[in-house]
């Protein structure tokens, strides 16, 4: 299907989980995963209103970048290893996963201007995923406050892949409370007015949950995110 197919049914589900939960529709951004799609399918994305494209490896975001520029807002989403950072800061609006004090450390000494990090949790613990402890996020983030370069968006999970909508729920829920937590801690590097949590299958529990930002790739541009 059209990008722009896709995104007329996935708009109408966005609504609805709106509806459900008392949201206004203008708190969600679409972030479009383009990580497994051709220039001229992230091309389409951004002819059909798709202006927040997703990249998870630095080579996938520079392949993209030398055809589009920055006529699109990029996120890095994925794992990001701290030699890489010197590819892509200079490109990329949004880092996703800001997971550690060295990624911090190197971001800091690349970027020309501050970069909007949110915080990578992994909530439930699951060992195949990257991110620090609930219990771990708000000293982490307090110790970034002297690194001027990194302004701390807001906050990023991967819940598990599966179909149970309470665990779905209990991990969005978690990440809900932790942005509380850091914007009660008023920090003004961490203003924490993001969070990006939700992807094709879970998306619309995301949003009722607080999601801000959605990471859609399959349902949107196709592919196997």
């Amino acid at each position: 299907m059209r990008v722009a197919d896709n995104k007329t049914i996935i708009d109408e589900k966005i609504n609805a989980a709106c509806q459900k939960s008392g949201r206004n529709r203008n708190e969600i951004t679409i972030v479009a995963v383009t990580k497994y799609v051709s220039v001229e399918r992230a091309n389409e994305a951004i002819e059909a209103g798709l202006y927040h494209l997703g990249e998870n490896r630095d080579e996938g975001l520079l392949n993209k970048y030398a055809v589009l520029g920055a006529k699109p807002i990029w996120h890095y989403i994925g794992s990001l290893q701290t030699r890489k950072v010197k590819n892509i800061i200079d490109k990329v609006e949004y880092i996703h996963s800001l997971d550690r004090i060295s990624l911090a450390e190197e971001i800091e000494k690349r970027a020309t201007k501050p970069i909007k990090c949110l915080v990578q949790v992994n909530v439930l613990g699951e060992e195949s995923k990257h991110g620090i402890t609930p219990l771990e996020t708000l000293s982490f983030i307090r110790n970034l406050e002297s690194f001027s370069n990194i302004q701390i968006a807001g906050l990023m999970t991967m819940a598990p892949l599966t179909e149970d909508e309470n665990k779905l729920r209990a991990c969005f829920k978690k990440l809900k409370e932790l942005q509380k937590e850091v914007q009660a801690a008023n920090m003004t590097h961490a203003p924490c007015m993001e969070l990006s949590m939700g992807m094709s299958n879970d998306y619309t529990i995301a949003i009722e949950e607080g999601a801000t930002m959605i990471r859609v790739g399959t349902a949107l541009v196709g592919g196997e995110s």
